[in-house]
């Protein structure tokens, strides 16, 4: 029926023509609906039917719709008729009318192309408008945060695929833009490998592309690459996209033992070479240089990337980064138009400790040094070259908004002076400057404070110092009156620190609910402190003492303190979350008086409690999610203290492992005196959630067990197993089961295993110890483990008496990004030397013992040299070539070595008057603390 020029509404039928019959719909249902009632539609209902008449306004459609307005209002025949046929989906249309009407529309990434579709066709600008603001929100959003979109991956490639065939470059152009900014999100998307190749390019092009290294660029590229050859073969075509896209990474940021790593990768190995000549020549090549030897323009292949959404900023490892190298990336692309910018910069960068205040001048008033305000942590660890004073500088204007730095293993650090610069950050509140703990207390130490000035970090809430040799009482005294706030203290390992130093620190820090004090002189005064309700020093405290507020302490081998103190102080710290009491002398009477209920960690190995005390403890605890017991030979024991009883039935050792599957999940456990198949048998309910766990010296797993230990924690990231009884069988249905296995440690265990346990690929595999349970292991054996697991980056083999000299090229070969690589007593690889090592470039810790006579004698300064990243070195007299090693008496080069460990043995004979094995007699242990090289010769084997 045909309508007259006054007749208001028109009948929209709708029927989506994709629609099949379900449970929830039928073609044939029918619903009629007004646009009238269009604020109280109920769209989940209305979407159960097969089709739908919309009662709308025939004006509305034609104002707002390109469509309608040409279909109702022009000459086509379907202008004067009541009913028009719609197909389309449902969902999309009843939003596109929605829209119309001026209701709001709730747009999701998987809704968007839909949604965006339906406007175009429809021709509605209002939807094309909201769809457009939408995507562009989306792209500037917060990746922080959680209220703004986030796009499903899978769906940004839909809509990059649709807006290139539909809507020009705006679609295409915000997907990109979001893929870059948001990278370090998308790249570990299961849909990453999906991303077409045009898109990816366009991301990694994109200025806004922000990773947190040229790491995570590079792996997020060989991953879509691996997957793109699964799915398209090695075609010619597909060859030139892995160049095109490697050639976009900038390989003088990678470190070194990253670039060895990957040199076996496919996609990325034809750039091995040239990328580390490159990084070594810049390690070599001072600031200056690299500014001379710069063309004009933007020097893009030495600039870090940062954009406007850049949050963390990480270089560790990255040996060949300098001041030049940050100063020119925070400089503006129009700073390198002007002719003179090389001179200027290398004028500010020329010998940065003379004229320091002009130099200051020059460089923080002339340069117009950009601001990053979304950089919230920068990782500098083990940059050793870096001139800290001058970098720090330049990152308090560059990133006022930092929280977290981390300066890690750098010795040239002075921490008074670190922390005196960092006084100009604002929000500053993680400070991170661990070194590597010295195996001896140095016998003597640089002085770390000399004046009255006083600096202020009221900001720092945590900080590390672990391993710091160098600070002294005044040192730490000096640095708890300028950290007022702090909550976290890590100072293991600060072996120079007296009791009374640290008590003064407990008591200055009234916020600490963090402390680690493992392997200081930690003990009846701190003690005191922490129990202390009034300080020592006339402040007034809060009624409660430091101690009930403590969430974490760490205390290993702190064994100065009496069991009246260790009982007052465990009473009180009812709030404990991780409580470390490792070799320490800690007692029953002890542990079952601890009141917390909240504890997630507690580790005590190499104690004498009981599994009483341990039960109570575990039971009263049901979020316990790691456990440390190695060494506790009580285990095995009901109760110590007051008596002994082994025959109750009521708390015998699967007692424990009941309470702890009562519990969370247990994600992490160390164990050994007690714990057997039938242990593991009760955890089994807790297991599915273990990641970690190590079975020492007192346990019996057995077959049965190691196979049960596989099949019920698919979790699994470590498995360490020392002196257990351990079968091929077993060990391969460990190796093939555990897909999620990163460390494997084998020591002094037993059993019939062969190199068919490791013949199954392990690409997961960084760690490997294989300890007295290889000795038949061949030159040959050693080559398919570097089949079996090609990214081992830390190895100790000890025992393997078949290896030779032949197998050095065959570990530089396999594993040549090795940062850790330990080899004792395996037979004859140094006999010739150790020349075919030095392929293993990115070596940070290296150990030679008794593999035979032929290390030179300048090994220590060879080394130095030929690894440049090298910390830490253990050798053994018996293996150098002329009887002795050139031991310098000053550091000698500019190299990362720390901590020499030089053993040497004496030999005995029989009473036949046959040659035993070597009898260990001394160490000589050099520490250098970046001030000062001590040498202590010492009777213990370190």
């Amino acid at each position: 029926m045909a309508l007259s020029s006054l007749d208001e509404f028109v009948i929209l039928v709708v029927k989506n023509p994709c629609l099949q019959e379900d449970a929830s719909s039928s073609p044939s249902q029918v619903i009629s609906i007004s646009a009238s009632e269009i604020v109280s539609w109920d769209l989940s209902e209305i979407l159960t039917y097969g089709s739908v008449k919309v009662r709308a306004h025939r004006t509305r459609l034609i104002e707002e719709s390109s469509y309608f307005h040409g279909l109702l209002s022009g000459s086509f025949s379907e202008s004067g008729l009541d009913h028009i046929s719609v197909e389309w989906n449902l969902e999309a249309f009843l939003n596109l009318l929605m829209c119309l009407y001026g209701c709001a529309i709730d747009i999701t990434s998987s809704s968007f192309v839909p949604l965006f579709e339906v406007a175009l066709y429809f021709g509605v600008e209002r939807l094309l408008s909201i769809c457009k603001t939408w995507l562009s929100d989306s792209v500037l959003a917060s990746s922080n945060d959680p209220a703004s979109p986030k796009l499903d991956l899978s769906d940004l490639i839909q809509m990059w695929s649709f807006g290139l065939e539909h809507a020009g470059e705006f679609v295409p152009d915000l997907c990109a833009a979001y893929l870059a900014k948001n990278f370090m999100l998308v790249k570990s998307d299961k849909c990453f490998g999906s991303v077409p190749y045009e898109l990816l390019i366009c991301c990694i092009k994109h200025p806004h592309l922000t990773v947190h290294s040229e790491m995570h660029l590079v792996d997020a590229l060989l991953v879509w690459l691996d997957a793109d050859r699964r799915m398209s073969g090695f075609s010619e075509s597909r060859q030139d996209n892995t160049t095109n896209l490697m050639e976009q990474v900038r390989f003088s940021l990678l470190p070194l033992w990253f670039i060895a790593g990957r040199s076996n990768s496919q996609g990325f190995s034809k750039f091995v070479d040239q990328s580390m000549e490159l990084v070594i020549k810049l390690i070599k090549m001072p600031s200056t240089y690299v500014v001379d030897s710069l063309t004009d323009g933007p020097p893009a292949d030495l600039r870090v990337r940062l954009t406007e959404y850049t949050e963390i900023l990480d270089l560790s490892g990255c040996l060949q980064v300098n001041e030049a190298s940050l100063l020119l990336s925070v400089l503006p692309d129009s700073y390198f138009t002007n002719l003179m910018w090389k001179k200027s910069l290398t004028s500010i960068l020329k010998n940065p400790e003379d004229n320091e205040r002009n130099r200051e001048h020059l460089s923080y008033r002339t340069l117009p040094i950009l601001s990053f305000e979304s950089v919230k942590g920068i990782d500098i660890s083990k940059c050793q070259r870096l001139n800290y004073k001058f970098v720090i500088k330049c990152f308090s204007k560059s990133f006022p908004s930092l929280r977290k730095l981390k300066a890690a293993y750098l010795l040239n650090i002075k921490v008074s002076t670190m922390l005196e610069l960092l006084q100009n950050f604002c929000q500053l509140t993680d400070v991170d400057l661990t070194v590597d703990i010295a195996p001896i207390i140095p016998v003597q130490a640089s002085l770390f404070y000399s004046g009255r000035g006083h600096f202020s970090l009221s900001n720092i809430t945590r900080l590390t110092l672990e391993g710091r040799s160098d600070i002294c009482d005044m040192k730490l005294q000096s640095i708890s009156r300028g950290c007022d706030s702090l909550c976290y203290l890590n100072i293991k390992g600060c072996a120079l620190l007296s009791d009374e130093c640290i008590a003064y620190v407990i008591q200055r820090c009234k916020y600490l609910c963090s402390l680690i004090v493992c392997y200081t002189s930690f003990s009846e005064n701190s003690v005191l402190a922490l129990c202390a309700s009034i300080s020592m020093i006339n402040e007034h405290m809060d009624s409660y003492s430091l101690a009930s507020k403590l969430q974490m302490l760490h205390m290993t081998k702190c064994e100065g303190i009496s069991e009246t103190s260790l009982l007052n102080l465990i009473c009180q710290t009812r709030k404990m979350k991780s409580l470390c009491l490792k070799d320490t002398k800690v007692s029953d009477s002890v542990l079952c008086e601890f009141p917390g209920s909240s504890l997630e960690a507690l580790d005590i190995s190499n104690t004498t409690i009981s599994r009483m005390a341990l039960a109570r403890v575990i039971s009263r605890n049901p979020n316990l999610k790691i456990l440390k017991a190695r060494g506790c030979k009580n285990l095995l024991q009901l109760q110590v203290d007051g008596g002994t009883d082994y025959s109750s039935p009521l708390f015998s050792t699967q007692e424990v492992f009941k309470c702890l599957s009562k519990g969370s999940g247990l994600e992490e456990l160390e164990i050994g005196w007690g714990f057997s198949y039938f242990s593991l048998e009760c955890l089994r309910p807790a297991a599915s959630f273990l990641r970690a766990i190590s079975v020492g010296l007192g346990a019996s797993l057995g077959e049965d067990a190691l196979k049960l230990l596989a099949s019920s924690c698919p979790l699994l990231e470590s498995t360490v197993l020392y002196f257990q009884e351990i079968s091929d069988s077993a060990l391969t249905l460990i190796l093939t089961s555990l897909k999620h296995l990163q460390e494997l440690a084998l020591s002094y265990c037993f059993g019939d295993i062969s190199i068919k346990s490791f013949k199954f690929s392990m690409p997961n595999l960084r760690k490997l110890r294989l300890e007295r349970v290889t000795r038949w292991m061949t030159n040959d054996d050693l080559f398919v483990l570097t089949q079996s697991c090609p990214n081992l980056t830390e190895l100790s083999l000890v025992g393997c008496l078949h290896l030779n000299s032949d197998c050095q090229p065959i570990i530089s070969a396999g594993w040549p990004g090795m940062i850790s690589l330990h080899l004792e007593e395996c037979g004859s690889i140094t006999e010739n030397g150790v020349a075919s090592l030095y392929g293993c470039i990115a070596l940070e810790d290296l150990l030679l013992r008794h593999n035979g006579s032929g290390i030179q004698k300048s090994f220590l300064l060879d080394a130095n040299m030929k690894f440049p990243m090298l910390r830490l070195l253990s050798l053994d007299m018996c293996d150098a070539k002329e009887g002795s090693f050139d031991v310098p008496e000053e550091k000698e080069g500019g190299g990362f070595l720390s901590i020499v460990k030089i053993s040497r043995c004496k030999s005995e004979r029989c009473a036949l008057g046959r040659v035993l094995a070597p009898v260990h007699r001394e160490t000589l242990v050099m520490l250098w603390n970046g001030q000062n090289l001590t040498k202590t010769l010492i009777k213990q084997r370190l």
